[in-house]
């Protein structure tokens, strides 16, 4: 049902979580339970104690801290201002005014956890350059800008933990089932190659197949320099802010390294920091008009479920069903990434949410990799490289909210972001195959010494 609802969209996502959770209670209550000798259930006591474990996981504690952390980005104006500044560092040669673009897309992946949240604030401002440089909407250029900002935001959800939402499942149910953690140092060194490598091939893909009209801007400095200057000097609260932020960020990339302070520990740290009368940069109030409910009823849920899935042994039973129909019980840890990592992008098209995809999934996924036999294999680091592949919403408009915001300026057709998209997928197919047989073998995330 949530899968179903999820691919089509016909609730909206917050509303879907409330149904899923009151369906979770009742169907678990009165399911009869394979354990016991009677055909009895749960009871709704349990039921709903697992229909809500969702929300005793720190992962969600983290994805609720990311967003406060958005919406202050948001209240302050840092986000634009970090993107200004980049962006007055370019020439005006629309070449490299892409690469600006990506290069703030690059930047806020470090302090802006939140995918929508990035690209929510970066396409507002790639849509007042093209209206103050007197470019057609409809251009090759404004699309290529506005593509570019969406896709961006969705290649480094891959290389930095805390950039996506979707992230934060993978490690939850990770968190769940091995009593392990995978740090933020950790992530970064095993997806920050990929997505580095991702980026320059973006740029390629996207030059080429969306050539700008024009190879230079008239005047296009003096513009951003312009908008630079009508937001006026940096407030102290944009200050505060920008200090906590490089703050959090060192705590979180060198956890393990120089101290034992876990991701979401350093992360409400932070927002009780942002809270605060006089040190803090917002009120409640402030935090409340910005702050996604709704996205983290829909985590929380999403974890829930997978929670349910793994409890209940279904996730086990339709692990049990792939690795025999698909012949993986002695594959290679290269043939079980590929396969797997093929069935993730397939099934992505049906998504609208890399969080709902990967709620569903990864939790099957865990127990795919722990019913092959072959010697060996690392669940953890397999685990964590097919959640790099959740991340590939690059084909459709609507395989992600990103991509939804980037439509919605009609600065290109549907058939333009699908071209460059499916291109893109070819791509990080490819980059796939190469990592699984080098990089990552030799790190050690596919398989493990005996």
């Amino acid at each position: 049902f949530a899968v179903i609802v999820w691919m089509t969209e016909a609730l909206d996502y917050a509303v879907s979580a409330v149904v899923i959770g009151a369906l979770m209670i009742f169907l678990l209550a009165y399911a009869p339970d394979a354990a016991k000798s009677a055909a009895t259930g749960m009871g709704t006591g349990a039921a709903l104690a697992l229909a809500l474990s969702g929300f005793s996981n720190s992962a969600v504690a983290l994805v609720a801290a990311a967003c406060f952390i958005a919406a202050a980005m948001t209240a302050t104006g840092l986000d634009r201002r970090i993107a200004l500044v980049v962006l007055s560092r370019v020439d005006a040669r629309t070449n490299h005014i892409v690469i600006g673009a990506m290069a703030v897309g690059f930047l806020l992946s470090f302090i802006v956890p939140s995918t929508t949240a990035r690209v929510a604030c970066l396409v507002p401002i790639m849509l007042g350059f093209i209206l103050a440089f007197k470019v057609e909407k409809r251009s090759r250029f404004a699309g290529l800008l506005v593509i570019t900002a969406a896709q961006t935001a969705s290649v480094w959800n891959v290389g930095i933990k805390t950039a996506a939402a979707q992230n934060m499942v993978a490690v939850g149910f990770i968190e769940k089932q091995f009593q392990a953690t995978i740090t933020w140092a950790e992530w970064f060194i095993a997806g920050a190659p990929f997505s580095v490598v991702m980026t320059v091939a973006l740029y390629f893909i996207m030059t080429r197949m969306m050539k700008p009209e024009m190879a230079e801007i008239a005047g296009g400095r003096a513009t951003i320099r312009e908008q630079l200057d009508a937001i006026g000097p940096t407030t102290p609260k944009e200050w505060k802010l920008l200090a906590i932020v490089l703050t959090l960020l060192g705590f979180w990339s060198t956890e393990k390294v120089l101290h034992d302070f876990d991701t979401s520990s350093t992360t409400i740290a932070a927002i009780a920091l942002m809270l605060l009368p006089r040190l803090g940069v917002m009120n409640w109030k402030e935090s409340q008009r910005c702050f996604p409910w709704g996205t983290v009823l829909l985590f929380a849920v999403g974890i829930s479920i997978g929670t349910a899935l793994l409890r209940t042994n279904a996730a086990g039973w339709l692990a049990n069903l792939i690795v025999q129909n698909l012949g993986l019980q002695q594959a290679s840890a290269f043939a079980i990434l590929m396969l797997l990592s093929l069935f993730l992008i397939v099934i992505h098209l049906g998504f609208a949410s890399a969080t709902a995809l990967a709620s569903t999934m990864i939790p099957i996924i865990i127990s795919v990799l722990g019913a092959v036999q072959t010697p060996g294999i690392n669940v953890i680091g397999m685990t964590m490289l097919l959640q790099f592949v959740v991340s590939f919403g690059f084909i459709l408009p609507v395989n992600a909210p990103q991509n939804m915001i980037a439509y919605g300026t009609d600065t290109f057709d549907a058939k333009d972001f699908i071209r460059t998209g499916l291109v893109m997928t070819l791509v990080a197919t490819v980059l796939l195959v190469i990592f699984s047989l080098t990089y990552w073998p030799w790190m050690g995330y596919m398989t493990q010494a005996a």
